[in-house]
């Protein structure tokens, strides 16, 4: 395949935007070379400014979950679009998205739209800190909640500490209020609530993790985290910004039987467009401006093309009772597939999954955590992401992120992605 287009988009680029991207993970930094600029995409295929055609499998980081460009979701933008596109006024739309998404997921009272699962996260951990009266909150090593400072936090040294910043910017005052912890860990928090007792306002964390890979929670570890927060008043908050309506209708709490007190969304609930949310039980909800004393406002929250577009994606999701069967079996087919052709090459690797989330990690030990995903060979993960690439199969450029398989993906595109791996995994 030739790129020269792409190239000169992204020398372009350069000379106007920061390293020439939007978000940094674009700019093909962990796997080397020049980003693909897309140029349109429908179903399961991304066309790029060059022409090429490619079986997509980050679905736009998650919210194509029925596919690039479904006709449904085009026409209600459009039609909507012609009534205008902002009014800084309440809508009937926003109403009948909140419906209809409290409806699916269980255990929540009321939800307020924001703008990305940064803007989510960052008004999640405000309300659980305004309505617990306590500063601290714990993340785990690893999971992502946007670019807001007080998760912008590594692990210190020492079994407990505070954390320390990992980007210029966010400050030491901000740092010191988060608290980190290994992913799967459930003796490293319970030592943190003991050292820093009646200090807690929340435990913030991704059910099942994306960004260190797919990494699924071991048994018992969320519910272990769900009972020291009820021991300790401290309240747990889900990100469900990459799971929620993903996994099922009900997101992580409904696949995995587990509560959480504030559940933040994104992607899918935008159906394509930029929209984040977050949602708790009408006693935390209440704490919220202008009911409440907890500030959080937004001039485009809640726009009319975002809503529609969530709400027919959700409405398709809600309607369609197969769509979460059949990305689990063409997931779980594809990583079994996956699995073979790898063993077959003697390569060490682990494939992990959960519904229509699927990793690959070149490391022989299996990847629960942060430190372990920090094991895998990333000179092969480049060699692998390019040689599919040059097949036509367009992979996250990085290897720690998920795939996020859309229902368009035929069985036929599975297998042409399998006939390409062949090819690659030679090469390994």
């Amino acid at each position: 395949m030739f790129y020269k287009r792409s190239s000169e988009l992204f020398k372009q680029a350069q000379e106007v935007i920061p390293g020439g991207v939007n978000s940094p993970v674009r700019a093909f930094k962990s796997v080397g070379g020049t980003p693909i600029f897309a140029s349109k995409a429908k179903g399961a295929y991304v066309i790029d400014e060059d022409g090429n055609r490619f079986i997509d499998y980050i679905s736009s980081w998650g919210p194509m979950i029925l596919g690039h460009a479904h006709p449904k979701v085009v026409e209600a933008i459009s039609k909507v679009a012609k009534n205008g596109t902002s009014f800084g006024m309440p809508t009937l739309l926003e109403t009948k998205l909140a419906k209809l998404a409290l409806s699916m997921v269980p255990n929540m009272d009321k939800i307020r739209f924001v703008n990305s699962g940064t803007e989510a996260c960052m008004s999640a951990i405000r309300l659980a800190r305004g309505f617990t009266k306590r500063d601290k909150i714990i993340k785990f090593s690893g999971c992502y909640h946007g670019h807001s400072d007080s998760f912008l936090i590594e692990a210190g040294s020492g079994v407990v500490t505070f954390g320390t910043p990992n980007s210029p910017g966010v400050t030491e005052g901000t740092a010191k209020d988060t608290l980190i912890a290994p992913y799967n860990n459930i003796s490293f928090v319970k030592t943190i609530f003991k050292e820093n007792p009646g200090q807690i306002a929340a435990i913030i964390i991704e059910p099942i993790a994306g960004n260190m890979g797919c990494v699924v929670p071991n048994s018992g570890f969320l519910e272990g985290l769900r009972k020291l927060c009820d021991i300790n008043d401290s309240l747990l908050i889900f990100d469900e910004v990459m799971t929620g309506f993903r996994l099922s209708k009900g997101g992580a709490q409904e696949v995995l039987g587990i509560n959480a007190d504030i559940v933040t969304y994104g992607k899918v609930i935008g159906g394509g467009l930029p929209v984040g949310a977050f949602a708790s039980r009408n006693e935390i909800m209440n704490e919220l401006s202008p009911n409440g004393s907890v500030y959080q406002a937004g001039t485009l929250s809640g726009n009319p093309l975002a809503m529609i577009a969530g709400y027919t994606t959700l409405n398709e999701l809600n309607e369609n009772n197969e769509v979460y069967k059949s990305l689990d079996d063409k997931s779980s087919y594809l990583g079994i597939e996956m699995n073979k052709i790898l063993e077959s090459e003697k390569i060490d690797f682990q494939i992990n999954k959960f519904g229509s989330m699927i990793s690959l990690h070149f490391c022989s030990e299996p990847v629960i955590d942060f430190e372990s995903s920090m094991k895998g060979n990333n000179n092969k993960f480049k060699k692998y992401f390019h040689g599919m690439l040059s097949e036509g199969i367009y992979l996250p450029p990085s290897p720690f992120e998920s795939y996020f398989l859309n229902d368009a993906l035929s069985y036929n595109d599975i297998d042409f992605t399998l006939e390409a791996l062949k090819k690659v995994s030679k090469s390994l």
